[in-house]
């Protein structure tokens, strides 16, 4: 089992930054798609923020010109830096990695760190 390893999470006011991490394993090959999803309380799982293999990037509307999405590759690492946090930001961000071999997909999920943002 690949197990990733998240840090960053933390109380903010709002209007403040937090800068999520997650790597994954050194050895781990052929990662696509890496993300981050965050869940509130009471409500879904949902996307924040994806980054491809290519570098194409996705945000929730909710997030953009807000946060940003990166990756180091040669680390197997994303990274979230998130900016102007709202209340309503706060969750458990969870990040995501995906990866393809042959036929066969995979999908590993960090453990989760909290996000409180307070107003």
């Amino acid at each position: 089992q690949v197990q990733l390893v998240e840090s960053g999470g933390g109380s903010v006011q709002a209007g403040g930054s937090l800068r999520l991490s997650c790597a994954a394993p050194r050895n781990i090959f052929s990662i696509d798609d890496m993300g981050w999803y965050r869940q509130a309380p009471g409500k879904q799982r949902e996307l924040v923020a994806i980054i491809t293999s290519e570098g194409r990037l996705n945000y929730a509307d909710s997030v953009k010109d807000r946060f940003t999405i990166s990756r180091d590759n040669a680390k197997n690492t994303v990274f979230l830096q998130m900016n102007s946090l709202k209340p309503e930001d706060t969750a458990v961000y969870y990040c995501n990695i995906k990866r393809h071999l042959g036929s066969t997909s995979y999908d590993y999920w960090g453990q989760g760190t909290q996000v409180t943002v307070s107003s």
